[in-house]
């Protein structure tokens, strides 16, 4: 690693560093202790392995996940700390259904100061400011991409300390790369509503934005609604619209194909309920 620490004052030893460790896209597909579990160094950089390897501290989405992704690292380049030794620390979930609604009990005003939202975040970057190296590792693909832990990494900049990425998979790149579409111009629109006619209406006006602009639209959705989604995308986006779908990429049986959605309507699509995909679109 080039990347420098810093040092807060000259009594103070030098931050550490937030490393952004990349992950494998096979999380949920393949079974960690199986024996024909695949190869790490096919998807990730040595480089990426040995940073895994030297770290302590961890940030995670998920610690059993991380835990088994560890696990195939050890069986590649020993890790500098024991598995059960690892502090490995969980990042908060999100509220769901967005911001927090206001409290409807009325409560009595309070001396006490607010408390900060920022909090837990930044406890979680204790250890850098104690001068030891982080990873952080999203659930699959390259932290901070259409991952929480963004969160985590914009605490690191608020308190000095140096974030480094290392070179890794991701899923929306290489599903873009993949598509033939328009790499110039586009946007990760994240998931779409749950909601069949919700869903309905934000895959038209996606398809406009594309067709006034030019810019491919990209989606992601949890794998046990790909059919769901799929079936949206077929129903509402134009019939001549580009319609591009990657699955399961980095895996053995992975692919990535493009069609006009008439052709997909067509043919048909069936995808898998337990394997990511990520769908990529531009109006003709």
């Amino acid at each position: 690693m080039t990347n420098s620490r810093k040092t807060t004052s000259p009594n103070m030893p030098p931050l550490g560093r937030l490393l952004l460790i990349p992950n494998t896209l096979d999380f949920g597909c393949i079974d960690p202790n199986a024996a024909e579990t695949s190869d790490l160094r096919e998807v990730l950089p040595m480089g990426a392995l040995n940073a895994a390897a030297r770290l302590q501290h961890w940030v995670c989405e998920n610690a059993k996940t991380t835990r088994a992704f560890l696990k195939r690292v050890d069986a590649l380049v020993p890790l500098a700390v024991p598995l059960q030794a690892l502090d490995i620390q969980v990042l908060p979930r999100p509220n769901k259904g967005g911001e927090k609604t206001a409290n409807k009990t009325h409560k009595k005003p309070s001396d006490k100061p607010a408390p900060d939202p920022d909090a837990d975040i930044n406890a979680l970057l204790a250890p850098a400011l104690a001068g030891h190296d982080i990873g952080l590792m999203s659930e699959a693909g390259m932290p901070g991409v259409a991952d929480p832990g963004a969160a985590l990494v914009l605490a690191a900049h608020r308190l000095g300390v140096v974030v480094v990425p290392i070179s890794g998979p991701s899923s929306l790149l290489l599903a873009l790369a993949a598509s033939g579409l328009n790499g110039q111009s586009f946007a990760f629109v994240g998931y779409l509503p749950v909601d069949a006619i919700q869903r309905g209406d934000r895959i038209r006006e996606l398809d406009q934005i594309s067709r006034r602009t030019r810019q491919t639209q990209l989606v992601i959705e949890t794998p046990y609604r790909n059919a769901a989604l799929c079936s949206g995308l077929l129903q509402h986006l134009h019939a001549d619209t580009w319609l591009s779908v990657s699955c399961g990429l980095t895996l053995p049986q992975g692919w990535s194909r493009t069609l006009r959605v008439a052709q997909w309507r067509q043919q048909g699509l069936t995808l898998p309920d337990n394997i990511p995909a990520v769908f990529s679109w531009l109006a003709a």
